[in-house]
This record gives C-alpha cells, structure tokens and sequence, in this order.
C-alpha cells in the first residue's frame, strides 16, 4: 500500500489545507509557522532599531539609514529559502524563538555584503534579544499576526457578508411571508425583514470585533523588568516598554507574568464565537426556507451534481457545509478561550500549542462565510410559494380581529366580549379560508369603519410595519 505520508509534494493532513485550501489560503500569510517566525523576526528586529534610535544602550553603536532599511527588509523578504534556513537551525537548537536570534545574528554577519565594510551590524549581536524572553517576543508576534488576520482578511468577508444580507433584506422588505413561531404557522412577516434580523445581529457583532484592543507586554522573564533594571538601573523600563509595544500597533499591558494574560484574545476569540453563532443560525433558517419552498436555488450557482443518485434534487450543500464548519470553529474558540486564560502561577507552556490553532479556527469561520456568501448568492425568492402558504393560513387573523375587538369594547363598543376565547373557538386546530373569516367578521357587528378595516385584511396585507424596519440597517 502507498504511503501517502512519503510523497512529495505533500500531502495535507487537515481539510483547511486540503480540500478548502483555496478558500483558506489567506490566512496563510498570518497564521502559518512560517507567518509566525516572520513575525518573530519583526520583533527582534524593531527592538533593535528602537534600542538604537532611542540611544538606550551605551556604548552601542547607532544605526543608519541603510541598516534599519536593511534589518526592515529581513521581514520584508522572508521567502521559501529563508523559512528552510530557519528549520534548519531550529532543528539545532530545539527552540524556535532561539532559532530567530541566531537567524538575524546570520543576517547581522552578512550585512558587509550589502552594506559595505563600514556598517556596524556584525558588532550588534549581544543587542539582538537583549532583554527578551522568549514570550516577550511571541506575544507582539501573535497580537501583530492576530490583528493583521482580522482586519485583512476575516473582518473584510465578514462586512462582505452583512453587506450581501443587507441588499438581500432591502430587496424582499416587502414580501410577504407566513411566520412560523415553535414551527406553526404564526403572525406574518416579510422575507426581507426576517434577513435584515440576522444582518442587524451580524453588523453588531462585527463592530464588537473591529473594537477590539489588542494587548502586549514587554517585561521579562516574570514581568518585573528584573534584568533590565538589574543591566540598566537609570533606565526608565516600564515607559520604555510602553514606547516599543504602542510602536507595533498595540496596547500596553503593565501588569503580567511571563506571558501576556491573553485576556483581549479571549475576548476577541467569543466576540466571534458570537458572530459564529449567529451566522449558524443564519444558516440552518435559510436552509429551513429552501425546504419550504420560500427559496429556489438558482442552479448554476449551486452546482450542476445535487444527488448521486437522485437526479432531481438540488442539495442546499453551502448551508449545511456552513452550519458544520461554523460549529468546528466555536469548538475551537471555546477551546482556545479557555486554556489561554489559564497559566500556573508565573507561566507554562500550555498557550504555546494551544495558540498555533488560532488560524485553524478562523479558517473554519472564513470557510462558512465563504459557503454562506456561496448559498444566498444562489438563492431566488419565490413569492408564488410564500402566497400559497398564507392563502391557506387565515387562521393567522385572529390575532388582529382580537385585538381589534378589544379595543372595540374599551371604547364602549357591545358585543365584544371574550374575544380572545371566540377566536379560539374559530380557529385553534381548525384550517380557516378567507370565506369563514370574513363571515365571522361579518357577524360581530364591528363599528363599521373598523369592520371595513378588518374585512379588507389579508394574510398578505398583515404585516405590520415589517417593511419599513429594514430601513433601520441603514442607520
């Protein structure tokens, strides 16, 4: 038997790599080993500059122009040779934030190459990862790759999203559509309005997210700046930590062990757990539509294969692919939400594992919306079908005529009484056509502008202001 673990090129063990790769790809540039080394490499490299530019060593040299060019472009330029290189030295070292040091120490070596005989950078190897843990430099590289991920890549399918529900609701605001509350037919609605719900609960979801603050320390090996001030005890440490986080686009956290508390990317990791959760709603709602009828799906953008073996359907496969993948990404938010905020006493290594699976978690989410974005695209009203169902539902007036008749009687109006029990009597369990209703509403003796008003109602016409609340996604 072959062994598919021996071929090259390789073989991917997960679906994200796999199958759905194409979809998942972006956020290879964040969330892969090699996105975290790059970012790795950023770090070291813009404490260098910071150090020099800042004059905090003394005695070390200052940089030019040219090397801080050269040390930004080690980033920069990290490419297929430089991420084996790297491998190659982790492979020694058995460390991989080690392994980063010794690489930029490589580069620093290097630099006459470029730069001529003049430059200063092989003398700056005791600079590179002065006063760093390992964790110091992991913690700015997660929350750069982290925030990047978001605003690239994740956030932009998600405003996608909600912008394709929001032209979706406004298009249908007005159809009419039979409700189904506990799964019975219930008080209408419009199509559009049911859409516009769950775009309301989206966009509120994804403001939440687009807030978030993204934290990082900078304290060593326990957050007390021991060494530092041990080395440099003139220094003022805690406003030089603040200085160089704030320099990479985050937040300063003061007060921490050895690591970051991983406290905001709890919170950012439920804030989309949340959008998760609604979007699978969403999805098992629309699926529900499709089911009914109140939806066709358009074939050529669902595919031309919906059965094997049953040649007349039409799967609704984004949906359900949604709903599953949607519910692998809350597992894993979960998961990573509640191991990350846990560390004994001053630090252990739990985050360190369990925070190669972010990407892991988003590509999920990434692959339902892209399955969500999919599916409504290929999705047609049927306006015929919903008619259908709330021609044959005028039970649904009861509600109305009771309220009407209550009203009626507060405003001295006889023969109103118990009209939540007459209803009740008229339609529970029974299936009422327009001819009955209209006959019951006939024989109540109704003031007759009221009675006008009650006979010209429709399951159609009944849908209060439906239409008009979509209008509120626009504020």
């Amino acid at each position: 038997m072959e062994n598919f673990a021996q071929i090259t090129p390789q073989i991917a063990l997960g679906p994200l790599d796999g199958r759905y790769r194409k979809t998942t790809e972006p956020l290879v540039n964040y969330f892969s080993e090699a996105a975290l080394n790059r970012a790795r490499i950023k770090v070291e490299v813009e404490w260098l500059i910071f150090l020099s530019r800042n004059q905090i060593l003394p005695g070390a040299p200052k940089l030019t122009d040219a090397e801080i060019t050269y040390l930004r472009a080690l980033p920069e330029n990290f490419n297929a040779a430089d991420i084996a290189e790297l491998a190659e030295i982790e492979a020694e070292t058995r460390h991989d934030v080690k392994a980063v040091e010794y690489y930029i120490k490589r580069r620093l070596d290097a630099a006459p190459e470029v730069l001529g005989t003049s430059t200063e950078l092989p003398k700056m190897h005791e600079i590179v990862h002065i006063f760093c843990t390992s964790e110091d430099i992991n913690n700015l590289a997660y929350g750069i790759t982290v925030k990047e991920a978001v605003a690239e890549v994740w956030l932009p399918q998600a405003q996608e999203f909600c912008t394709q529900l929001n032209e979706l609701a406004h298009a249908q605001a007005k159809q009419p559509m039979l409700s189904r509350t506990h799964g019975q037919t219930a008080s209408p609605t419009t199509l559009g309005k049911e859409i516009a719900v769950f775009a309301w609960r989206l966009s509120r979801q994804i403001k939440r997210i687009a807030q978030t603050e993204y934290l990082g320390k900078f304290s060593g090996a326990t957050g007390t700046f021991g060494a530092h001030l041990a080395a440099l005890p003139d220094a003022d440490w805690p406003a030089i930590s603040k200085q160089f986080v704030e320099s990479l686009g985050l937040t300063w956290n003061p007060l921490t062990t050895q690591i970051e508390s991983h406290d905001w990317a709890a919170e950012l990791f439920s804030a989309v757990t949340h959008f998760n959760r609604i979007a699978h709603n969403l999805a098992t709602d629309f699926w529900t539509y499709i089911s009914l009828g109140y939806f066709k799906q358009n074939l050529s953008a669902q595919g031309s294969t919906g059965s094997s073996t049953m040649p007349h359907k039409v799967n609704p496969i984004r949906f359900e692919n949604a709903e599953a993948n949607l519910e692998i990404s809350c597992a894993l938010f979960d998961t990573l939400t509640a191991t990350l905020v846990t560390s004994r006493l001053q630090r252990d290594l739990t985050d360190s594992t369990t925070q190669r699976n972010i990407g892991v978690a988003f590509g999920h989410s990434l692959l339902a919306l892209d399955n969500l974005q999919r599916g409504v695209a290929g999705l047609d009203a049927d306006p015929e079908r919903m008619a259908e169902d709330l021609d044959h539902a005028w039970e649904v007036l009861g509600e109305p005529i009771q309220q009407a008749m209550r009203a009626a009687e507060i405003a001295g109006v006889k023969g109103m009484e118990n009209p939540y029990e007459r209803l009740k009597a008229l339609t529970r369990g029974h299936r009422v056509n327009a001819a009955a209703m209209r006959n019951f509403i006939s024989e109540l003796k109704l003031p007759p502008e009221l009675e006008a008003r009650m006979l010209a109602l429709s399951p159609a016409d009944y849908t209060g202001i439906a239409s008009e609340l979509v209008n509120y996604l626009s504020n």
